[in-house]
């Protein structure tokens, strides 16, 4: 039922190609289908009113007919009909485009089936064949229960069994299940595909667990099809949402029958300077709005019966064959492998293009800065850094200025550096490496021999390039801190 002009709008040229859509379609699934018994009626209102203002009515009666379109007129922009509409349409689109992704296909299920089940005797088969008739019973069961196309073409279990979707005992099954539960049982064709995948490998005819697994995972997601499906036919766009879009538009055109009446321009209405008594553009609003409306009233349900819902039917019948096909005809079939034409080239260097798509060929794009010419010689001047002025200096500028020495040789320093250095353990001193690696002859004085500190400075910034150089001296050195700097004011020495 779907209505499809992909290959009428594969190229544009000229004035576009929608204009051929307009005649190509003129009745099946077109607007003009659907709206044309809104229009008539639209149209069949207007001139009965037009004609009893011009006709019937009297002078009096004129002109109250007069002030109560030019009220009408005043007061129907007020209906916010273009944002209601559009974004109910909206809703809508997503909602039929989402419905479709959610329609189960059993392909991949077959391709698995038919890769991880070995075996060419009679009961492998059997158990391959089974597995694929529950997932299409299921899908089946499930359409039957939102598409009224299938349920008028299954109306019944019998009719299932007579298809061949379904065995005698099996229906059994169902219709016990049917007197335990009043919940849907579409599922329950999904539980024996599974248990039967358990079975199979019991039987060896699965070799690992992680087949099991990738079995189930895809009937999971046949299922979880099967209850996305049913969960938009059971929620659909909220009620009051669709009210106040219909209302808005029928309530908008009620009032236009008024408001959009070719008055008298004798009077000198500011709005009504001509009478032309076919009003062509408020039709035209009429299709436009109308037809929106009509749009949405179709992709609301795609499982219904109008010309551009989805061909369900088709769709039941393709599955099972692809399924039986897939599991059964070519189950593990393959043609004779054989040297491809490109064996000793390793890959084509060029695929043929034939004369009508010669002027298709094109160059790879290698990226939009490769036309870009940049200079390719390096800067040779030195590195620098910013110091904490912002002044930017050299490396070399700032290891060249003289060191401050800054000794400290208090009594009481010394006596609480003693005290603090018994009490760290030894692991302490094993996170250090290199030439910050402390001994355990130097730590065993606690503190008896004095610790310099030769750090490099730079405006109380260090230096990344300048490490932190650690010493131990001996008891009658006082402890000192050697450190460079970068102020010229500080170029001197401070002993404490």
């Amino acid at each position: 039922m779907t209505i499809t002009y992909t290959d009428q709008v594969a190229t544009c040229r000229g004035l576009g190609c929608f204009w051929k859509l307009l005649f190509r379609f003129s009745w099946k699934g077109s607007i003009y289908k659907l709206l044309w018994p809104n229009l008539i009626l639209f149209t069949i209102c207007y001139f009965s009113l037009s004609l009893t203002y011009r006709i019937i009515l009297t002078q009096s009666q004129r002109d109250l007919f007069e002030k109560i379109s030019l009220h009408c007129q005043m007061y129907t922009n007020l209906i916010p009909v273009s944002f209601v509409l559009g974004f109910y349409v909206a809703v809508v689109v997503g909602r039929w485009w989402n419905q479709y992704l959610s329609i189960p296909w059993p392909d991949s299920l077959a391709l698995y089936v038919s890769t991880l089940i070995i075996g060419q005797n009679e009961r492998s088969r059997l158990i391959r064949r089974t597995i694929m008739r529950y997932a299409n019973l299921c899908i089946l069961m499930t359409l039957t229960m939102i598409c009224p196309a299938v349920k008028k073409r299954f109306p019944t279990m019998d009719h299932l069994v007579e298809s061949g979707f379904l065995m005698t005992d099996e229906k059994a099954l169902l219709e016990s299940m049917d007197s335990k539960t009043s919940h849907p049982n579409y599922w329950m064709p999904l539980v024996w595909a599974a248990t039967i995948v358990t079975q199979a490998k019991k039987e060896g005819r699965i070799t690992n667990e992680f087949s099991i697994k990738t079995l189930v995972d895809e009937i999971n997601k046949i299922r979880s099809n099967c209850g996305s499906l049913l969960s938009y036919d059971w929620i659909s766009v909220p009620l009051v949402y669709t009210q106040v879009t219909t209302l808005a538009v029928y309530v908008y055109f009620a009032a236009s029958l008024m408001g959009n009446q070719y008055l008298d321009p004798r009077k000198g209405y500011p709005t009504h300077p001509i009478d032309l008594v076919v009003p062509i553009f408020t039709f035209l609003q009429f299709f436009f709005y109308m037809g929106w409306l009509m749009v949405a009233e179709t992709l609301v349900n795609p499982f219904g019966e109008d010309d551009d819902d989805f061909d369900v039917n088709w769709l039941i019948d393709r599955n099972l064959q692809v399924s039986y096909i897939i599991v059964d005809e070519m189950h593990q079939e393959y043609p004779e492998m054989v040297k491809d034409q490109y064996w000793n080239e390793i890959f084509p260097s060029e695929l043929p293009y034939t004369e009508e798509t010669k002027h298709l060929q094109i160059t790879p794009f290698l990226g939009s800065a490769q036309a870009i010419e940049a200079r390719t010689e390096y800067n040779d001047k030195k590195p620098t850094v910013t110091s904490y002025d912002e002044k930017m200096v050299t490396v070399q500028e700032i290891k060249d200025k003289p060191k401050i020495k800054t000794e400290f040789s208090n009594n009481v320093m010394t006596s609480l550096m003693k005290e603090y250095h018994k009490n760290v353990h030894d692991d302490f001193y094993n996170n250090f490496s290199g030439k910050e690696k402390i001994n355990q002859e130097q730590r065993a004085n606690y503190f008896g021999e004095s610790l310099i500190s030769l750090t490099d400075y730079s405006r109380s910034q260090l230096l990344p390039s300048t490490s932190t150089q650690t010493q131990y001296v001996s008891k009658s050195t006082p402890y000192s801190v050697v450190s460079s700097c970068s102020d010229d004011e500080s170029d001197q020495e401070h002993q404490i």
